[in-house]
């Protein structure tokens, strides 16, 4: 396994597949990519997994963009290596008719983008009248069992603050649904960042539980059989502290951090020992964002 200077164990890659999407969100960081080239081969991804798993990696979420625009994604999560789980993260849109393959390639679960229930919002947020594909995608995902489904709202001020408890009563009782209201990223100058200090505070006094999850030290909280995680990236030292991530992005470079484009290390064209004393530099490089 592979530890960083700060003693931060990564056993998680989170590959981004893809820098297009059939979406335009008006708040959309691209997993921090800048200026996206080509895209990584089926086999370098298969491979790039494959050295993770050597080096105790026990999970990966596929990205994008949207990764459901990989025509080979099926292919890609079969080559997933034993022991190591897989999910995704997508709009939904295009979720529905794939969602029963994806099960059967060995996908475990999906997270889906959803920043308001309204159909008038989402276009203005999407700048496409996609909502009821999403919802079917959700719909699909749990059908077949891509479960527990995470819906990722991204906290938008002025835009969808008033949905919080549309968004509650949207998985209330659904034990294959979690709420994840997540604090905007300090991207294109984005000028849409939501009061996420009120919300959790509210979210706090109205809980019956709170849970303290082992993943950037974010709570989960349980309000009349609706669960609510808060994932706060920004000026966070506990997010950056127990962060256990490393990110690939869809040009083949290691990433070691979300919020910088300085430390990558660039992997196409790598193999073998190459490929491994890759890792373990990007791993080098690690550096808590927030101190």
């Amino acid at each position: 396994m592979l530890k960083d200077p700060y003693n931060r164990t990564v056993t998680n890659l989170r590959i981004s597949l893809t820098s297009r999407c059939n979406l335009r969100c008006i708040y959309c960081h691209a997993e921090g990519e800048v200026n996206p080239k080509e895209q990584m081969s089926t086999d370098e991804i298969a491979e790039l997994m494959r050295v993770g798993a050597q080096f105790g990696i026990r999970s990966v979420k596929f990205t994008g963009g949207e990764p459901l625009l990989r025509q080979d994604l099926v292919d890609i999560i079969r080559s997933v290596p034993p022991g190591i789980e897989s999910s995704l993260t997508t709009n939904g849109t295009l979720l529905a008719p794939k969602a029963a393959d994806l099960k059967e390639a060995g996908l475990a679960r999906v997270n889906v983008s959803l920043d308001t229930l309204r159909p008038e919002r989402y276009r203005r947020i999407t700048g496409k009248d996609c909502l009821e594909d999403a919802l079917e995608g959700i719909d699909a995902a749990i059908h077949v069992g891509l479960t527990p489904v995470k819906i990722n709202m991204v906290l938008l001020d002025g835009i969808n603050e008033d949905e919080i408890d549309d968004f509650m009563a949207f998985v209330r009782g659904k034990r294959d649904l979690v709420l994840q209201v997540i604090e905007l990223m300090e991207f294109n100058e984005c000028r849409f960042h939501g009061d996420v200090d009120s919300v959790e505070q509210e979210l706090n006094e109205r809980a019956t539980r709170v849970v303290t999850r082992r993943m950037h030290h974010r709570k989960k909280y349980c309000l009349d059989g609706a669960e609510v995680e808060v994932v706060r990236p920004l000026h966070n030292t506990e997010f950056c502290a127990f962060c256990n991530r490393l990110r690939v992005t869809s040009d083949g470079n290691l990433k070691p951090c979300l919020l910088r484009t300085d430390n990558l290390v660039n992997i196409r064209g790598k193999h073998g020992k190459e490929l491994e004393d890759a890792f373990r530099e990007a791993v080098s490089r690690r550096r808590p964002y927030f101190t």
